[in-house]
């Protein structure tokens, strides 16, 4: 059976080897963000929910867009944001439409550490910062393709990125944003944009 740890098979499969580099990548991830988590006595998820509380827009800081943003149920959501509340991290503020319905908004202590925590990413892209233009350009073009197809089947939950966008238009010279009415380069494509709107074509 096919399997990308299995050295005999990954060594004669590109896409095994691949797969496991992107593994390696994302372990390394996880150990900066758990040396954060310890620092501060927060679990991993509690300093994520800071941190993209701080970086979004209102309406996306709702515990069931939070669940779809880092593919968890409800529950274990609400759960993390029961704690922030108790250690006075967060605040919750109920919406017009519906009283059910709360929005997660940050005190003073929980943007201070959301701001602080949120460069525990940085070492990352000190060696990622060592590639030529080229190079980088050709990562992020690969990576959001491949983001992009893991979202389409289901993999992984909606992108925010240009790939899936409404605006997003591809044109015999490369690249069109219809939002800024820009061409695009690579350089200048998003993985998390503000002004994200999905397309039908997903």
């Amino acid at each position: 059976m096919a399997n990308s740890f299995d050295l005999s098979y990954q060594n004669q499969h590109i896409e095994s080897k691949i797969t496991v580099a992107l593994e390696r990548i994302s372990e390394a991830f996880r150990v900066l963000l758990w040396q954060q988590a310890q620092e501060l006595k927060l679990s991993p998820i509690q300093i994520q929910i800071l941190i993209f509380c701080c970086f979004h827009s209102s309406e996306k800081c709702k515990v069931g867009y939070l669940a779809q943003e880092f593919n968890l149920d409800k529950s274990t959501i609400s759960d993390s944001v029961k704690v922030l509340e108790q250690k006075k991290l967060i605040e919750k503020f109920t919406t017009p439409e519906d009283g059910r319905s709360y929005i997660i908004g940050l005190t003073d202590a929980g943007l201070q550490i959301a701001q602080q925590t949120a460069s525990f990413a940085l070492p990352l892209e000190k060696p990622i910062q060592e590639l030529s233009d080229t190079q980088k350009e050709v990562l992020l073009f690969s990576l959001l393709e491949l983001i992009h197809k893991l979202q389409r089947v289901g993999i992984i939950s909606l992108q925010r990125m240009c790939f899936s966008c409404q605006y997003f238009q591809k044109t015999n010279r490369g690249y069109y944003c219809k939002f800024l009415n820009i061409d695009l380069s690579p350089h200048d494509l998003r993985v998390d944009c503000p002004e994200h709107e999905l397309s039908n074509l997903g």
